[in-house]
């Protein structure tokens, strides 16, 4: 009998011990997205003292591979909800069906015209324009003045000063690509290529390689002229070890030269977490969050009224009349057009 009572108050014992455990336990939301995704921790921290949740964070590659592995798992999805489509892969994103409407009460202070899905599945978080990028000390130490525009680019003076990135495996790589396009149209664009191709163009897989690798701002780098942000020179002041009073790079941002992307944020239709996943998609569109995106991932906030930092709002630029094409009309020509590329460029 005494054997009974003990095992039962040890029984009674481990069942509070485990009920507790299971009270502690943090429920949480998964946010997949790409590699270059970066917020604070004291942000993230704060969504769970607000709902109670920590957001756990899936990096899955550049923007085109994370939203391929989105769409293969839709059935089973790895994630709550997704952050990093942009404007060229949007269609793509909307069509394979992984998303699912939600119309958030922040929508209402975005800018309207980076709406750009009226259904409400992926809702506009922030926008840069992607532009050449130029070294401003190497053109001055050569004498050679700076490219004004892309035709410059396949001039003989200019020759091997370029690096850009495959439109295959880079977004801001596909957006110079896409701005080739709508520059010299789809009759003219190739033969722009291929003049580039003869002017020595050099071209890498993504952008930290081209940026930190080839661009002359890096060491060891040869080549001045490089595809990047019009924010880049905001970024080069901002960590330089050295204070500037300038900035030492600068964006070709003349017509036609740079292309608006918008980067999205939509909840996965098959979600358990269906109401964390509006929480989380609420939160990436407050005013907390959308105040921290400039100085961590170097793009322009959705909501026009955060306040920018001083080093962004002295020195991140914008074109003034950047390319801007439909979703439809991206989905439509970007596999055509990246083929024909490759076979001009790489081949």
């Amino acid at each position: 009998m005494r054997i009974r009572r003990i095992l039962l108050v040890c029984l009674l014992f481990f069942m509070s011990v485990d009920v507790a455990g299971a009270k502690k336990k943090t429920p949480f939301v998964t946010l997949m997205t790409h590699d270059s995704f970066a917020v604070s921790q004291t942000l993230l921290d704060s969504f769970q003292e607000q709902y109670g949740a920590e957001i756990k964070i899936l990096k899955s590659g550049d923007a085109g591979a994370a939203l391929t592995q989105a769409i293969l798992s839709r059935k089973n999805p790895l994630a709550d909800v997704f952050f990093g489509v942009d404007s060229t892969f949007m269609s793509r994103a909307l069509s394979s069906g992984v998303f699912e409407p939600y119309e958030s009460p922040f929508l209402r202070d975005i800018t309207d015209s980076l709406k750009l899905d009226p259904s409400n599945r992926l809702l506009p978080v922030d926008y840069g324009d992607v532009c050449l990028n130029y070294d401003k000390s190497w053109f001055l130490r050569k004498g050679l003045a700076p490219p004004r525009g892309l035709a410059d680019l396949i001039l003989p003076a200019y020759k091997g000063l370029t690096v850009v990135q495959n439109p295959a495996t880079s977004s801001p790589g596909l957006a110079f690509l896409i701005t080739t396009v709508r520059k010299y149209g789809e009759a003219g664009y190739l033969d722009f290529w291929k003049k580039f191709r003869v002017n020595d163009v050099y071209v890498t897989a993504g952008w930290s390689e081209a940026y930190y690798g080839k661009f002359t701002r890096a060491k060891g780098g040869t080549r001045p002229i490089v595809v990047s942000y019009a924010s880049s020179p905001a970024a080069e002041v901002y960590y330089s070890e050295k204070k500037l009073v300038d900035t030492p790079t600068a964006g070709v941002l003349s017509a036609g030269s740079a292309f608006r992307q918008i980067e999205f944020v939509g909840i996965i239709a098959n979600t358990a977490k269906k109401d964390l996943a509006r929480k989380l998609v609420d939160f990436m569109l407050s005013p907390a969050f959308q105040k921290e995106i400039p100085l961590h991932m170097w793009v322009f906030p959705a909501n026009p009224e955060t306040p920018l930092p001083d080093v962004f709002f002295k020195y991140a630029q914008k074109a003034e009349a950047p390319t801007i094409l439909l979703p439809e009309a991206i989905e439509n020509g970007r596999e055509k057009w990246i083929e024909a590329w490759t076979d001009v460029v790489l081949r």
